[in-house]
C-alpha cells in the first residue's frame, strides 16, 4: 500500500508541473495572439507566474492541518481558473478596457495556487522518503511534466486541440487526479463527501465547456468583429478568421485585418506591377508570404512567366484559398494553376537552403510586428535574397505606412541599401489601410521601368506610379538604424510608431 501511495502522490507532482506549464503556456500564447510582441508577452508572462509561484510557496507555510484535503480542494481550484482562464480571456478581450489587468490576474492567481502545491505534496510525502529521496523524486518528476507540456504544447496541442479545448483538458486532468486522490484518501480526509463533490463539479463544468470550445470561441469572435463570421481555424501559427458583409470579404490573422476584397486590388496591383513590369522576360518568380494567391493573381496576368514558387509557412491560410469558393473567386484560382508551386516552409530557413535563382521576387510577409517576423526583414535576410535574384532581377518589399510609420518604413529601406541594394521607395493608397508603403529593390544603380501596364489593371499605370514614387513633406524621408539579427531595431520603431496611432 505505502509504495502505490508514493508513486500516486509522485504522479500528482508530474500532472501539477505539466498542467501548470500549459496553463502559463496558453496565456502567453493568447497573450501574443491578443496583444502582439510574443517575445514580451511570454517574459512578462513567466515572470508573472514565476513569482506569483513563489508567493504560493510562501504562502503554504500557513497550511498545518489536513494538507491531503487541501491539496485536493487546491487541485480543484487549479482545474477551474486554469481550465477556464482561456476562455475568460477570450471572452473580455474586447469587453474590458484594461484587458492586461484580467490577463495578469488570472495568471498571478494560477501561479499562486500551482506554488502552493509542489510544497504542500512535499510535506505529505515526507513521512514516506528520506529528505534527499523526497527532494530528489519531487524534483524529477516536476521537471519531467514541465518537459512534456513544453514539447506536446506547440506540437500537439495547439494544432490539434487549439487553446481553449487545450485548457479544459488540463483542468480536466487536474480535477480527475483530484477526484482520485478523495477516494484514495478516503479514510484519511474529514471532508471527504465535500470534496468528492467539488470534484465532480469542477469536471462536468470543464467537460461541458470541453464539448463546447467551438461555441465558446464563435461567441467571442462574434462580439470582436463587426461582420458575420464564415470561416475560422486554429493553426499551429495563428488564428485565421474570415468575415463577410454585404459588399466585402475580410481576412483577419490574429486579429489583424490583412485584406479587404473591396481595396485589395489597389494593394496588389502596387505590390507586384512596378516591378514585375520592369523585369525584361520575366520567367521565374519567387513569392515569399502571401498565402492568400492575391499577389500570385496578379503576377499570373504575365504570360511570360512560366513558374511562381510561393513559400508561405502557414498551410492552413493556402488550404483555405485553395478550397473555399469565395476566396477562390477571388484570386482567379491562382493557387491552383499548373505554373504554381505552393511551399509550406518558413521563408527565412528556405530561402538559406535555396540554390535557384529568380527574375523577380514579391516579399509580402506581415507587419514586423514581433521578433519572429523582424527577423525577415534584417540585413541578414536580405544579403540570402539578393543570391536569390538574376542579375537583372528585382524584388518588392512591402513595408507598413510610411505616413503612420515613417521610422519603420525607412528603416527597411536604409536596411536594403546598407546589403548594396538600389532602392526605389514608393506609397499607394489603400483605403482599408490607409497610405501604404512598398520599395522595389535591385543590384543595379539605374532605374528603367517600362511605361506599358496591362490593359486589364483597375489602378497602377504609369502616371499614377509616378505619383506614388513622390513623397509629399508630411512624409520626409528620416534617419534610421539599420535592422539586424542582434538588434530587431524594427519592432522596436513599429511598435513605438503603431502605438502612438492605435491609442
Amino acid at each position: 500500500m505505502r509504495i502505490n501511495v508514493k508513486a500516486l502522490l509522485l504522479f500528482s507532482v508530474f500532472v501539477v508541473a505539466t498542467c501548470g506549464l500549459v496553463y502559463e503556456l496558453v496565456a502567453g500564447t493568447l497573450a501574443s495572439y491578443l496583444l502582439g510582441d510574443s517575445v514580451t508577452q511570454f517574459s512578462t508572462i513567466i515572470g508573472v507566474y514565476l513569482f506569483s509561484m513563489g508567493i504560493g510557496s510562501y504562502l503554504s507555510k500557513f497550511f498545518n492541518r489536513n494538507l491531503i484535503a487541501w491539496f485536493i480542494q487546491i487541485e480543484v481550484l487549479v482545474a477551474v481558473v486554469g481550465g477556464l482562464s482561456s476562455s475568460i480571456l477570450f471572452l473580455l478581450f474586447n469587453q474590458v478596457a484594461s484587458f492586461r489587468i484580467v490577463l495578469y490576474m488570472l495568471v498571478s492567481l494560477t501561479g499562486i495556487l500551482v506554488g502552493l502545491e509542489i510544497p504542500l505534496i512535499m510535506r505529505i510525502l515526507e513521512d514516506r522518503f528520506e529528505f534527499k529521496d523526497l527532494v530528489s523524486k519531487v524534483f524529477t518528476f516536476d521537471y519531467i511534466g514541465a518537459l512534456l507540456a513544453s514539447v506536446v504544447f506547440p506540437l500537439l496541442l495547439v494544432p490539434y486541440l487549439g487553446l481553449l479545448r487545450t485548457s479544459f483538458f488540463f483542468g480536466l486532468m487536474n480535477a480527475g487526479v483530484a477526484l482520485w486522490l478523495c477516494f484514495f484518501f478516503s479514510k484519511e480526509i474529514s471532508w471527504t463527501r465535500y470534496l468528492k463533490t467539488t470534484c465532480m463539479l469542477a469536471i462536468a463544468l470543464l467537460v461541458a465547456g470541453f464539448i463546447l470550445s467551438d461555441r465558446i470561441m464563435s461567441f467571442a469572435e462574434s462580439m470582436a468583429y463587426a461582420d458575420k463570421i464564415v470561416y475560422s481555424v486554429q493553426s499551429p501559427y495563428q488564428r485565421v478568421v474570415l468575415t463577410k458583409n454585404e459588399h466585402e470579404l475580410r481576412l483577419f490573422l490574429n486579429g489583424n485585418l490583412q485584406f479587404s476584397s473591396a481595396d485589395e486590388y489597389r494593394y496588389h496591383e502596387a505590390l507586384v506591377h512596378p516591378g514585375l513590369n520592369a523585369v525584361p522576360n520575366p520567367r521565374q518568380v519567387l513569392v515569399l508570404g502571401g498565402g492568400d494567391g492575391l499577389a500570385v493573381r496578379e503576377i499570373l496576368r504575365y504570360p511570360g512567366v512560366e513558374k511562381v514558387t510561393l513559400v508561405d509557412l502557414d498551410p492552413e491560410v493556402t488550404k483555405i484559398f485553395k478550397s473555399h469558393a469565395s476566396l477562390v473567386a477571388l484570386n482567379q484560382e491562382s493557387l491552383l494553376s499548373e505554373k504554381v508551386e505552393v511551399i509550406n516552409a518558413d521563408a527565412f530557413q528556405w530561402l538559406r537552403e535555396n540554390r535557384k535563382q529568380f527574375d523577380f521576387v514579391v516579399i509580402d510577409f506581415p507587419d514586423p510586428s514581433n521578433y519572429s517576423i523582424g527577423k525577415l526583414y534584417s540585413n541578414v535576410f536580405y544579403r540570402l535574397l539578393e543570391n536569390t535574384l538574376t542579375p537583372e532581377g528585382k524584388v518588392v518589399i512591402q513595408a507598413t505606412s510610411p505616413f503612420v510609420a515613417p521610422k519603420s518604413y525607412w528603416c527597411v529601406v536604409n536596411t536594403l541599401q546598407s546589403c548594396g541594394f538600389s532602392t526605389l521607395p514608393y506609397h499607394a493608397h489603400v483605403p482599408s489601410f490607409g497610405d501604404w508603403g512598398f520599395v522595389l529593390a535591385q543590384r543595379k544603380t539605374n532605374w528603367q521601368l517600362n511605361p506599358d501596364y496591362p490593359k486589364e489593371l483597375k489602378f497602377v499605370d504609369a502616371a499614377s506610379f509616378a505619383q506614388m514614387a513622390v513623397f509629399p513633406k508630411d512624409m520626409p524621408r528620416v534617419e534610421t538604424e539599420v535592422n539586424k539579427l542582434n538588434n530587431q531595431v524594427l519592432v522596436h520603431y513599429f511598435e513605438e510608431e503603431w502605438a502612438q496611432f492605435v491609442n
